[in-house]
């Protein structure tokens, strides 16, 4: 965790402060649930009760593990000190590390999923609200980054929107992937333990009972979990490096806003970079190095090893708060960009009408040329556009051929800008339905 690139909320979420504090839930619950049933006395779950406003001392217990070598069990000495010895000794009676450990890590991670849904819903909000804006805003669109031809600039937005949205739904699928609980007992087996403990503390956690969990909870499940971090992060990147392009001096089409005091450069001060865009580039690529150790940590030895446990207090916090400051550092691009639709208009016209060429080619198919040589006359006269900078109407209109086969108002009317935007309503309603 970077603090750079980390917000308090998500921060919260993964402090020693905040793990502990569920632990301790996970353990009191089961207490609670182990009286309920009649197989520990109803005084000794109460006694545990009595640190539920305890901030646990977070460098006791690291001075306990320093002795101890295992984390759950000094936590448990620590509270202890609190409870009292004897009135804590059938504290996580029947269970075992990983019933603590799992369910916690879900916990947070379904905490954590939370904050990515709502950072989604402000993304797609500002998405929504640019495409309206620029619903009928023309730029060119481009393959292989060559000019092809016209689309808007709310087209632009929609598209993103578009993918967000897909990214919301695997969002909650990952949430609802990740919302188990294990309170099963070595290897899962519920031999020291009632399974009905396990499905009380999961209850009282909002977690649905692990339906066999072996000694941890199955990693395929974290597995998807990441993978679906990971597409929302390439999203990022998609959407930034558009950004980036517009942003281009040769190209300016948009750009990110360039706040009052912002230095652009130490050695050059007219330049505008667009250094979030770039940065959104870099926090992708770290979310999504998380992915490949998360699908790693579904191969587990037998009923349990920890080989996954170094990985995921790694990848856990890293991965959720990247991505949360990420979604919502592209939220600001997104809110506050600015747009050129000047400029957008010039850039096509670098090379006048040659956006139109299909248009042409498709007119002379339909007067009666073959494909083959409707293409070569409309690709004679684009190609002198390219050369020369001329105008390719002007071009078509100069060739004989062409003219033998359309007549001038056929060729005049293939420049009809609105021929390429006609659709777009149709477009918006498919993304953003009839609201």
């Amino acid at each position: 965790m970077i603090p750079r690139y980390s917000r308090p909320e998500m921060v919260k979420i993964w402090s020693p402060e905040t793990k502990f504090k569920i632990w301790y839930e996970i353990e009191a619950h089961a207490c609670e649930a182990m009286a309920n049933i009649g197989v520990i006395p109803r005084e000794n779950a109460d006694a545990v009760w009595k640190a539920k406003d305890v901030e646990f001392d977070v460098a006791r217990i690291d001075e306990i593990e320093a002795v101890t070598k295992h984390d759950v069990i000094a936590f448990l000495t620590h509270l202890a000190e609190h409870v009292g010895s004897d009135e804590a000794r059938f504290v996580h009676q029947g269970m075992t590390s990983s019933d603590v450990l799992d369910t916690c890590f879900n916990v947070q991670l379904v905490r954590a999923a939370d904050i990515l849904i709502a950072d989604m819903d402000l993304l797609l909000a500002a998405l929504k609200r640019r495409a309206i804006e620029h619903k009928d805003t023309v730029r060119v669109g481009r393959s292989h980054g060559i000019h092809a031809e016209p689309t808007t600039m709310g087209l632009t937005f929609a598209r993103f929107y578009a993918e967000m949205d897909r990214n919301l739904r695997r969002l909650k699928t990952a949430r609802e992937e990740i919302s188990t609980g294990a309170i099963s007992g070595a290897v899962g087996t519920f031999a020291n333990i009632d399974p009905a403990i396990e499905e009380y503390v999961c209850a009282q956690l909002n977690l649905s009972p692990e339906p066999i969990s072996t000694q941890v909870i199955p990693r395929d499940r974290h597995a998807a979990f990441f993978a679906a971090l990971g597409v929302v992060a390439s999203s990022i990147e998609n959407v930034a490096t558009e950004v980036r392009h517009m942003q281009r001096t040769e190209v300016l089409e948009g750009a990110e806003f360039f706040s009052a005091g912002q230095k652009g450069s130490s050695a050059m001060p007219h330049k505008k970079n667009p250094v979030l865009t770039e940065n959104l580039t870099g926090l992708a690529r770290t979310v999504r190095m998380a992915v490949i150790p998360a699908m790693e940590n579904v191969t587990l030895w037998h009923e349990r090893d920890i080989s996954h446990s170094s990985v995921e207090r790694a990848i856990g916090p890293d991965s959720t708060i990247t991505l949360d400051f990420a979604l919502h550092r592209l939220t600001g691009v997104i809110d506050k960009m600015l747009i050129y639709p000047d400029n957008m208009l010039d850039n096509m016209n670098k090379f006048p009408g040659l956006v139109m060429s299909q248009r042409v080619l498709l007119a002379l198919t339909q007067a009666g040329v073959s494909r083959e040589d409707a293409y070569s006359m409309v690709q004679r006269n684009a190609l002198k556009v390219w050369e020369f900078r001329t105008d390719f109407r002007e071009e078509l209109l100069a060739d004989e051929e062409v003219c033998k086969a359309l007549s001038v108002e056929e060729i005049n009317e293939k420049f009809d800008m609105a021929y390429h935007t006609k659709h777009v309503d149709t477009i918006f309603t498919r993304v953003f339905g009839d609201s």
